[in-house]
């Protein structure tokens, strides 16, 4: 994360901190005439450059266009935000317009009454939407979300590092990842960026992982079944132990967060480590938390995550999912008409031009401004398999645990073999 745009940690206001930012004061009530004063509550992660002011001056300009309508908008680090909503939710009180990626966390949601079914508001509109951004916002047939960012993680390189441990081409193969590990570390760069405080980067290589062992479908068996304790998700955790072996991360990595001034974002984008895997707002993120807020530029290069010898999944299976937005229960009113609005193919246009959003409207994709950004788009665009992120595909349990027992395999604390059957053990109450 995502951030895992995350999800991930991203987008405060400027001169306005990460705190509330009131464009007007009115009341909260939804009112029956749509010309009444109406408030939407906006919660988001684009919390730092470049999204944040990018949804501050889009919320000014619809505020111009509708002055009875106020927004009351909160950008929150990921994990902060993750935390505030849980509470929020927990107590039936959802903000209007906030945060999703969709999954099993909607689900949740759409069970316990928290989100509006926007299936006729979005209508008229939502087929200028790439239909596969879509999938994990529709339940049952019916949208509760809807997506305004799509990607995939991979690797993210620096290109210099590479060239200095004599690596010529990426790899394409797990073990030419370990190979490059060990030239890395013979090089005296440090090969991978990682923040294991906050556990959603490091499931992304078992994730990974099985689906390249196991092919896109053993997850969704796994699901099924009730039972992660295979023999393609034992040799996930295997394969992932060969790299951990290597002591590949930076110093302190196990108490290392996304996107605070010395994590994984920021290691990335000062130079620090060779690699990161993360999702297609890495170099956004990379850029805003680097001490020049420039990142690496056209030093960073991108690569797909690799085959395993042996294995059922093709590179063409991606591992991925959307930043999006679903509506509280009780907003009002205008809250739909101002994501149709963020929605519009101009102003997804605005957002993929600053390098930190894939666009879902079809036609903003010509916005993207660079080369990575454009290979992901292309990528996405012959996808012939696709996973959301684990922790938010899965009941919020199931993914938690996932994250905690990745988490255990990368301290040491647990074998391949047990964290499956820990995973399975929630599986089978979910």
């Amino acid at each position: 994360m995502t951030t895992h745009l995350s999800r991930r940690t991203l987008l405060g206001l400027a001169g306005a901190g990460a705190g509330a930012y009131l464009l007007s004061a009115c009341g909260d009530d939804e009112p029956s005439d749509p010309n009444a004063p109406q408030t939407i509550n906006w919660w988001h992660i684009q919390n730092t450059e470049p999204m944040l002011p990018v949804w501050a001056a889009l919320a000014t300009e619809y505020k111009a266009a509708h002055p009875n309508v106020t927004l009351d908008i909160q950008p929150l680090e990921n994990e902060a935000f993750k935390a505030k909503l849980t509470t929020a939710t927990q107590a039936g009180d959802p903000p209007d317009l906030f945060q999703s990626w969709g999954g099993g966390v909607l689900k949740q949601q759409v069970d316990a009454g928290l989100v509006k079914d926007i299936t006729d508001d979005v209508k008229p509109w939502i087929g200028s939407l790439l239909p596969a951004a879509l999938e994990p916002y529709t339940i049952d047939d019916k949208i509760y979300g809807v997506p305004f960012d799509i990607g995939m993680v991979g690797f993210w390189y620096n290109k210099d590092l590479f060239a200095r441990a004599g690596i010529t081409a990426a790899p394409t193969t797990w073990a030419g990842v370990l190979d490059a590990v060990r030239q890395l570390k013979a090089a005296g760069i440090t090969p991978i960026a990682l923040a294991g405080k906050d556990k959603w980067p490091a499931h992304y290589y078992w994730s990974y992982l099985a689906m390249r062992i196991g092919g896109v479908g053993a997850l969704q068996k796994a699901v099924d079944d009730k039972n992660f304790d295979s023999p393609d998700l034992v040799a996930a955790g295997d394969r992932l132990k060969e790299l951990v072996d290597l002591q590949p991360f930076q110093k302190g990595f196990l108490g290392a967060a996304y996107g605070t001034p010395d994590g994984q974002a920021a290691t990335m984008g000062n130079g620090g480590a060779a690699m990161e895997l993360m999702g297609q707002w890495a170099p956004a993120v990379q850029a805003s938390s680097s001490t020049s807020k420039k990142g690496l530029g056209d030093k960073l290069g991108f690569f797909p995550f690799p085959t395993v010898d042996g294995g059922k999944g093709a590179t063409t299976e991606v591992f991925g999912g959307g930043n999006g937005f679903a509506i509280g229960k009780d907003a009002p009113a205008a809250t739909a008409d101002f994501l149709k609005f963020l929605l519009s193919t101009d102003n997804q246009r605005k957002s993929a031009q600053t390098g930190a959003v894939l666009p879902t409207v079809r036609e903003a994709a010509t916005a993207i401004p660079d080369a990575n950004g454009k290979l992901l788009a292309q990528t996405l665009a012959s996808y012939t398999g696709f996973q959301l992120y684990l922790d938010q595909a899965y009941a919020p349990a199931l993914g938690s645990q996932i994250n905690d027992s990745v988490a255990e395999l990368i301290a040491g604390n647990k074998s391949p073999a047990q964290i499956v059957k820990d995973i399975t053990q929630v599986a089978k109450t979910v």
